[in-house]
């Protein structure tokens, strides 16, 4: 029996299906606000689930208990499907949220392409957020990529040679092109010294990146106005330290000379741990 519910199948013209997991490709959630700032802006609607009994270990992944009015309800890990008309390009939108699985990625994987193939999509696009040596005083870098050179020529991305652990994006691209549905990766780079739940500026850069390979236009700036806000908190914590400031310092003169071999840099426990002590004292202001 398939873990796959569609409640009802959408008549789409030209389908585009974009998808992110919360977990080991998500990095301070980057990627999976990306997929519900689309969900909610577009008006998505739900047409399609994944049962969650065979792909969690309920002991190490626990459902929660959550208040709906006075009840008392179990949320379990969710993999829903929207799907939204685009009015202003020629592709319509899918768009996939979910949990990366610890069970079963086989069925998992299985579950998505029978989707997908109800749907004939054109392209499916996976967004990702990993940590890196990259500092937060400058741009987030966004790096596309596609499995298949063809289709990495046809969107100007350039061809994956990652060697290496992977998540349930990896297993699902790989997936994909042995069913020959043309694919393509966005990753964010986040700076790994700061361990919030949420970054805003990571989250706008993979729209902004979004926007072109989908033929979406979104407006952007109460995004923009929040990683404006955190950048400053940010800064605030940061730079209280000459040592710290120092680390950021190395971290923007490395970005600045371009993408290359990360040279030795400091750990940056002790920079953690100073932004989530300073962000933790300003909310409970």
């Amino acid at each position: 029996m398939s873990a796959l519910s569609i409640e009802r199948l959408p008549d789409l013209h030209d389908p585009i299906v974009v998808v992110a997991f919360s977990g080991w490709n998500d990095a301070a959630n980057s990627a999976t606000d990306a997929a519900k700032f689309v969900v909610k802006r577009l008006g998505a609607r739900r047409f399609a689930s994944l049962d969650p009994e065979d792909f969690y270990d309920f002991q190490s992944s626990r459902p929660n208990v959550e208040m709906a009015g006075t009840n008392r309800v179990v949320g379990w890990p969710k993999n829903e499907f929207f799907y939204a008309r685009n009015p202003v390009g020629p592709h319509d939108i899918v768009i996939g949220t979910g949990v990366e699985p610890g069970l079963a990625w086989g069925s998992f994987v299985a579950a998505h392409l029978e989707l997908y193939s109800s749907l004939n999509p054109g392209l499916a696009v996976s967004l990702g957020a990993l940590l890196a040596d990259v500092p937060h005083t400058r741009p987030t870098r966004v790096s596309g990529t596609a499995i298949d050179p063809d289709v990495a020529a046809r969107l100007d991305l350039t061809t994956s040679r990652y060697e290496g652990p992977t998540g349930i994006v990896g297993v699902l691209h790989d997936a994909l092109r042995r069913q020959g549905v043309a694919a393509a990766s966005l990753w964010a780079n986040v700076p790994h010294y700061i361990t919030t739940s949420q970054n805003p500026m990571a989250t706008a850069a993979l729209l902004t990146r979004l926007q072109e390979l989908a033929g979406l236009t979104f407006d952007l700036r109460e995004l923009t106005q929040a990683a404006e806000r955190f950048t400053n908190e940010i800064d605030t914590a940061l730079f209280a330290s000459p040592e710290i400031a120092e680390y950021v310092r190395r971290l923007e003169s490395q970005y600045d000379e371009g993408p290359q071999e990360p040279e030795e840099l400091p750990e940056g426990e002790d920079v953690v741990l100073d932004v989530e002590a300073f962000l933790r004292q300003q909310r409970g202001q």
